[in-house]
């Protein structure tokens, strides 16, 4: 792994959280805003070891919870629930293929937000549920699904402009010439 890698993942989670919270667009014209974290974490546990996976549930739900309405804190499990299963078998997974990355993508945007509403009705809280937030869960879904594989192919450009290419060399160098002698006899 990239030592950079980290460094690029948790900056991308605050943008992002940033860029929902500021950019108002995408929500009133599809009626719900697309979270960026969940596809976010499937592309961390796949391609990310185990401290930045928890980096990213902790760091990546207080910032979400610090600019909702949501209780400071409500973020960081659903997001471990869902990095964790898919870092244990992330050698299983077939993360380069697109399909896969828009189906966990699409699962872990669709688990995210129930698993958040649990807690915060397990917690006392009263969030105002009506048919709209059947909506705003289905476009959730679909956006993060959607939004997964763009994350892949960005990091994937990110790790290639601005990470340390390792300059394997070979014994033998194409461009040196050998002599070859005629021993006589």
């Amino acid at each position: 792994m990239n030592p950079f890698q980290p460094v690029l993942i948790l900056s991308f989670a605050f943008l992002a959280v940033f860029a929902e919270a500021t950019l108002s667009a995408p929500r009133h014209l599809l009626g719900a805003q697309i979270d960026l974290l969940p596809a976010l974490m499937v592309y961390t546990a796949l391609s990310a070891d185990l401290v930045t996976v928890c980096l990213l549930a902790i760091l990546g739900g207080v910032w979400f919870d610090s600019f909702s309405a949501n209780p400071l804190g409500v973020s960081i499990l659903p997001l471990f629930v869902v990095g964790f299963p898919i870092y244990l078998r992330r050698e299983l997974i077939l993360r380069d293929l697109p399909f896969a990355q828009l189906m966990l993508g699409g699962a872990a945007s669709a688990v995210v937000p129930l698993l958040s509403l649990l807690l915060l009705l397990n917690g006392g809280k009263e969030p105002l549920l009506v048919w709209g937030s059947l909506w705003q869960w289905v476009v959730m879904t679909a956006g993060g699904g959607l939004v997964t594989p763009v994350i892949f192919k960005l990091f994937a450009w990110l790790g290639r402009t601005l990470g340390y290419q390792r300059h394997i060399e070979m014994g033998f160098r194409p461009d040196r010439e050998i002599r070859h002698r005629k021993i006589l006899k």
